[in-house]
């Protein structure tokens, strides 16, 4: 035994563990505890102190009840009377449609019986102003009672293409009307003015008719003729001699004038002679008191 060679000692394959990474270390705090320590301490002394969750005591719990049944009954009573209100409502929405259609209706209908008694006195009137000796109805043509046509020009009038509807008052005198654009009943009152001074006979716009007793003004936006509201585009019609007509309102003040609205306010404006242009009678040409001279002398 004692000369048997003894076997080398036998080291350890085992080695340390490794020492853990400190960013791991940090990852696991953080999952460990991913609520502050301040939050969780102020939620559990909220919960000792009884602050949150349900009300403890028996008042507060009916009143907590109570309300709970208030506005269930609130959204419910809401929701019957929403129920019950809608076949009402729709059925006056109906008749408030039904209605407007009758009264629309009823209203095209006196309309039409106006334009018939218009059309009516239009012919007496013609027929009463005819000039008996030589046939020709020159007093008709004259007083706008009966239509007319022949040559003449075509003057159409618009408003500004970027108008609005600003401006109170009289807006050239104001910083705003620059802005607005707009045709006034001023500036058609100077158009109609140029035109019978220039020589036309006879002159309609937006196809109304006028007469000695016409009047252009304005009602807020609105330009009327005879009572008639029109919309731009204003187109005026005269009879004349077309060429020279045209040639003196273009030359006379109020045709500078129109010219100046154009160029300062953008005012559209277009004249051109026509061959032929034709004028419908004024709708209501009244005489309660001239009478047909007789053509003897007075003393």
């Amino acid at each position: 035994m004692c000369g048997m060679p003894q076997p080398p000692p036998v080291r350890s394959t085992l080695t340390r563990p490794p020492r853990p990474d400190a960013s791991m270390s940090l990852l696991t705090n953080v999952m460990d505890h991913s609520l502050d320590d301040g939050y969780a301490e102020a939620a559990a002394r909220k919960k000792a102190e009884g602050a949150g969750g349900m009300p403890r005591t028996v008042r507060a719990r009916l009143g907590l009840a109570a309300g709970l049944v208030l506005a269930a009954l609130v959204v419910t009573v809401g929701a019957a009377q929403a129920r019950i209100a809608a076949p009402t409502v729709a059925k006056e929405r109906q008749e408030l449609i039904d209605r407007i259609q009758r009264e629309t209706a009823a209203a095209d209908k006196l309309e039409a019986s106006v334009d018939g008694l218009r059309d009516d006195v239009s012919a007496r009137q013609r027929a009463a102003l005819k000039n008996q000796g030589d046939g020709n109805d020159l007093v008709g043509i004259l007083s706008g009672a009966v239509a007319v046509h022949g040559p003449g020009v075509k003057l159409a009038v618009n408003d500004a293409k970027e108008a609005t509807t600003g401006g109170d008052g009289n807006p050239r005198e104001t910083s705003g009307f620059s802005d607005t654009g707009r045709v006034r009943d001023r500036d058609m009152q100077r158009v109609v003015n140029g035109l019978w001074e220039s020589g036309a006979e006879a002159i309609a716009i937006n196809g109304q008719r006028l007469t000695a007793l016409s009047a252009i003004r304005a009602a807020g936006d609105a330009i009327l003729v005879d009572n008639r509201p029109l919309v731009p585009p204003y187109t005026v019609l005269a009879v004349g001699d077309g060429q020279r007509l045209s040639t003196r309102f273009q030359n006379s003040a109020d045709g500078l004038y129109l010219h100046a609205l154009q160029q300062n306010y953008g005012i559209r404006t277009a004249i051109s002679t026509e061959g032929d242009v034709r004028l419908p009678a004024a709708p209501s040409v009244i005489v309660r008191t001239a009478q047909q001279s007789t053509g003897k002398g007075t003393s």
